[in-house]
C-alpha cells in the first residue's frame, strides 16, 4: 500500500446516491441538490453584461491601435500612433483596470517617425512587451522594440529592425510553450511570413522569416495553447481574396507551416483571431463580401499541422470592420468588437464543439462611430478592456478605452451535495459521493490541503461559504459532512 487512496474502492470511499440529473453533468465535478430532488452541476448561473464609462487616453486623433495585457504587472497596455504630433510618433501607455473603470499613465514615445499597422505581444517569460511597427523612420521596415512596464510608465530597448524591406499588416503573439514572439506580416513581395523572436533583457533578436503564403493581407494570429500552435488568419489572395489559415510550429528560433486551409470563399476583410481555452478551439472573426461585407466568425480546430473548421456564424447582417476578438477566460466566453456604422457593437459568444452561439450584444459607442476597436482580457480583474479611435469626440478621434465585463449574479454553490463518480446525461440516473463521503474521482488537490467550493463550482483553497472537504492525495478528498 503506497497511500490512502489505496484502501479505497475504485469511484468514491462510500456514501454514494443515486439522482436524476438535470442538465448534463460531467465527471468528478461539483453537483448541487434542486428543490425537485434532481441534481445539476455547481456553476455560476445568471450573466450580466456591465460596461464601463470612457476614459481618454490620448487627447486627440489617435490611429493603429493594439493592446497587450501585462500579466507580471497587472496593467493594460495601449499602442497608438499620435497623429497629433508633428511626426506621427509611436506611442504607448499603460493602464490600471479597478472595477469598470481604467485609468492611464503618462503616453511614452518608442519611435519618433511615422508609425503604421502597430502590434504587440506580452512575453510572460521575460515579462516585457514587444511592439512591431513599419516606420517612416526605418524606411518603412519591419522594426521590433522591447517595453519594460514600471507603475504606470513605460521604458524602452532600442529599435531591431527584423525585416528590411516595406512592411505592413503585422500580427504579435507569444508562444508560451517555446517561449518565443511570433511575428508575422506581410512583404513588400506581398508574401505572407512569419519570424521567431528572442527577448533578451531590453533588447529583441530574430530567426529567418519563413513564408507561409506567396500573396496574402489582413493578418492576425494566435497561440493555441492545446495544441501548442501558432494559428494565422488570413486574405488569401491564391482563394480569391478568400479567407485562409494556417498552423505554425515554433522549433528554437525558426518556424514551419502545415498546408493552407480555406474558411470563407468570399472576399474576407479585417481578420482577427483568439483562442478559447474552455473549448481549446480558435475563433476567427472577419468582414466576408457576401452582400455587403457581412460580419462572421467561424470555430477552428487544430490537429496536428493541420486547421479544420465549423460553419459560419453570421453576427451582422450589414458591413461591419476593425474585427478584434478577446477569450474571457472567467465567463468562458468569447467577446468580439466591431465597427457598424457610427456604432461600435460586442457579440458575445459561448463554443460548443465547432458552434458559436450568441449570449448577449452590447453597444459601446453609438455616436460617431469607432475607429479599430481593439480588445485584451486583464486576467487579474476578470475585465476585457475596449480600446478605439472615438470619431463623435471632440476633439475628433480620441484614443479612450473602456471596461467590459461579463457579470454573475448568481450562484448554486450554497446547495452542494457532493461530486459526480462518472459522467451523467441529462434525465438520466447518476450516482454521487454525498457529504460525508470519499470522493476519488477527482483530480489536481493537494493532499492535506482544505478546500472550498467555488461559486463556477470549481474547487480552490480559496476560501468560500461552502466547504467541501480536506484532500487526501492529489484525487481523492474526505467531503465534509455539517448539514
Amino acid at each position: 500500500m503506497s497511500n490512502l487512496t489505496d484502501l479505497l474502492p475504485a469511484g468514491a470511499g462510500g456514501k454514494q446516491v443515486d439522482f436524476v440529473a438535470s442538465g448534463t453533468i460531467g465527471n468528478g465535478v461539483t453537483v448541487a441538490l434542486k428543490a425537485d430532488g434532481t441534481v445539476e452541476a455547481v456553476a455560476q448561473e445568471s450573466q450580466s453584461q456591465v460596461l464601463g464609462s470612457a476614459t481618454v487616453f490620448q487627447s486627440g486623433f489617435s490611429n493603429y491601435l493594439s493592446s497587450a495585457f501585462d500579466s507580471d504587472n497587472n496593467k493594460v497596455i495601449v499602442v497608438y500612433q499620435d497623429d497629433n504630433d508633428s511626426n506621427d510618433a509611436g506611442k504607448a501607455v499603460v493602464g490600471t483596470v479597478s472595477g469598470t473603470s481604467i485609468s492611464f499613465g503618462t503616453p511614452v514615445v518608442f519611435d519618433t517617425g511615422r508609425v503604421y499597422s502597430n502590434s504587440c505581444a506580452y512575453d510572460s517569460s521575460a515579462n516585457k512587451l514587444v511592439i512591431v511597427y513599419r516606420s517612416n523612420a526605418n524606411n518603412s521596415y519591419g522594426t521590433a522594440i522591447v517595453g519594460t512596464v514600471s507603475g504606470t510608465s513605460i521604458s524602452f530597448g532600442t529599435e531591431v529592425i527584423f525585416n528590411s524591406s516595406p512592411t505592413e499588416y503585422f500580427s504579435a503573439t507569444y508562444d508560451s510553450n517555446a517561449s518565443k514572439v511570433v511575428i508575422s506580416f506581410r512583404h513588400d513581395n506581398q508574401a505572407g511570413k512569419s519570424i521567431v523572436g528572442t527577448v533578451s533583457g531590453t533588447s529583441i533578436s530574430f530567426g529567418t522569416a519563413v513564408q507561409f503564403r506567396s500573396n496574402c493581407e489582413h493578418i492576425s494570429s494566435t497561440f493555441d495553447s492545446n495544441s501548442n500552435k501558432i494559428v494565422i488568419a488570413f486574405q488569401d489572395h491564391a482563394n480569391s481574396l478568400g479567407g485562409s489559415a494556417v498552423v505554425g510550429t515554433v522549433s528554437g528560433t525558426s518556424i514551419s507551416f502545415g498546408a493552407v486551409s480555406f474558411f470563407e470563399n468570399n472576399v474576407t476583410i479585417d481578420t482577427s483571431c483568439a483562442f478559447d481555452s474552455a473549448s481549446n478551439k480558435v475563433v476567427i472573426a472577419y468582414g466576408a463580401d457576401d452582400s455587403g461585407d457581412k460580419g462572421k466568425a467561424i470555430v477552428a480546430t487544430v490537429s496536428g499541422t493541420s486547421v479544420s473548421f465549423g460553419g459560419p456564424y453570421t453576427f451582422s447582417s450589414t458591413q461591419s470592420r476593425y474585427h478584434s476578438v478577446a477569450f474571457d477566460s472567467l465567463a468562458n466566453k468569447v467577446v468580439v468588437a466591431y465597427a457598424q456604422g457610427v456604432n461600435g457593437i460586442l457579440k458575445i459568444f459561448t463554443v460548443s464543439g465547432t458552434t458559436l452561439s450568441l449570449s448577449a450584444t452590447v453597444t459601446f459607442l453609438s455616436v460617431g462611430g469607432p475607429n479599430e476597436p481593439v480588445l485584451v482580457f486583464d486576467s487579474a480583474n476578470n475585465k476585457v478592456v475596449i480600446s478605439y479611435t472615438d470619431f463623435g469626440s471632440t476633439p475628433f478621434g480620441n484614443g479612450t478605452s473602456k471596461v467590459f465585463q461579463t457579470a454573475f449574479t448568481s450562484t448554486n454553490a450554497t446547495d452542494f451535495i457532493g461530486i459526480s463518480d462518472a459522467a451523467i446525461s441529462d434525465t438520466a440516473t447518476g450516482s454521487v459521493t454525498i457529504k460525508g463521503g470519499i470522493s476519488t474521482n477527482v483530480t489536481g488537490l493537494t493532499a492535506n490541503s482544505t478546500y472550498y467550493v467555488q461559486d463556477d463550482g470549481s474547487l480552490s483553497t480559496t476560501a468560500s461559504d461552502v466547504l467541501a472537504g480536506k484532500a487526501l492525495s492529489s484525487t481523492s478528498i474526505n467531503l465534509d459532512y455539517t448539514t
